[in-house]
């Protein structure tokens, strides 16, 4: 039975990544035990690091610059992490939805916030670029993606501090100039692995400015020292990075990525524009390639719909509890054939019921 799945995280994974993670939990490399029971410090799951390490930055086009760390706690424990080794005094955000909302509170807990944009009166259906970073502050951080409400950041600023960005729902879906960003973060359970890990890449030389004692588990530094390893890792989740990355390369990389992201993503705007029964909330130019939110004019009809969708194995294109309405969620790994099933299905309910 064919399965469309639509859904924000966890979500979507290339079909041969599933299953050889699935085999290797029965047997890993022939070696007779499952991932799941081998050693964190054993020479097989350094072994694993390495290789994700390696291709995070050739994919990327980073240099020895970087770090790249494998941790725990998702994408909120980042919200406290990043001032707790970034903020001395005072820090710039953009308040483009609901997570980055969540990374200026916490923000606020260790200096003083400067919020450059917000976009709350107006629920969140456009990112302004009309702001002015200063530069006495520590470090900007920004959401390139925001999962929820379904708008992404097309391009990104210039300032002479660092730019931390969250990109938990878009990071490797699209080319970018990586080395303009200070640190880069994101949970990896949307177009990168399974639930359980985050990815943080950091510049290695602004870290160590910070004027106060850091926890151990929360510095940066230190988890660079321990090679993502102070704790025992989510191994699993980084074997599955590591098979997706390969998986990203075997496609073309990120500029095939791009393009496809982006045809996916067209194809689905086009239908709830020309479509009498639907539409999209967000500004046009921005738009989001990985979340594609759309409402019914008539919510009474709302239970036809859901009724229609889910008889033909649709799953998770229910919107946000936040929200409402409906969420596509295309990310690398959803098939073109996933997009243009959900057209005809959206074509004939407007045939059915306009």
């Amino acid at each position: 039975m064919k399965i469309h799945n639509f859904n924000a995280g966890p979500s979507v994974l290339p079909k041969e990544v599933v299953k050889k993670s699935a085999q290797s939990i029965i047997n890993f490399n022939g070696s007779g035990l499952s991932l799941l029971e081998i050693s964190h410090r054993s020479i097989d799951f350094l072994e694993i690091i390495d290789k994700a390490t390696f291709l995070i930055k050739r994919i990327m086009n980073l240099n020895d610059d970087y770090a790249i760390l494998f941790l725990q706690g998702g994408a909120t424990l980042q919200f406290s992490m990043v001032p707790y080794n970034l903020m001395n005094q005072k820090a710039a955000y953009l308040d483009t939805g609901f997570w980055a909302h969540n990374a200026i509170k916490e923000a606020k807990k260790f200096g003083k916030v400067k919020v450059l944009f917000s976009g709350k009166n107006k629920n969140y259906t456009y990112i302004s670029t009309n702001y002015h970073i200063p530069c006495d502050m520590d470090y900007f951080h920004c959401t390139s993606n925001n999962t929820i409400v379904g708008t992404q950041m097309k391009i990104f600023p210039k300032t002479s501090i660092p730019i931390v960005c969250d990109m938990s729902s878009d990071i490797f879906s699209k080319k970018l100039d990586f080395c303009q960003f200070g640190l880069i973060y994101a949970s990896a359970q949307k177009n990168v692995s399974s639930a359980g890990m985050t990815i943080v890449i950091v510049k290695k030389n602004i870290l160590g400015t910070i004027r106060k004692n850091i926890p151990s588990y929360m510095d940066y530094k230190i988890h660079i020292q321990n090679n993502s390893i102070l704790n025992t890792p989510n191994v699993f989740s980084i074997y599955t990075s590591m098979l997706t990355l390969k998986w990203i390369e075997n496609k073309g990389g990120l500029s095939f990525l791009e393009k496809n992201n982006q045809k996916k993503a067209q194809l689905l705007y086009d239908e709830i524009d020309k479509n009498n029964l639907f539409e999209n909330k967000i500004h046009k130019e921005n738009r989001s390639n990985m979340n594609v939110t759309f409402f019914l004019k008539e919510k009474n009809l709302e239970q036809e719909f859901n009724k229609m969708w889910k008889k033909e194995n649709i799953v998770g294109l229910d919107g946000h509890r936040y929200l409402g309405g409906y969420r596509a969620s295309i990310y690398n790994a959803l098939p073109l054939e996933s997009i243009q099933f959900l057209i005809e299905i959206m074509k004939e309910f407007e045939r059915k019921f306009s």
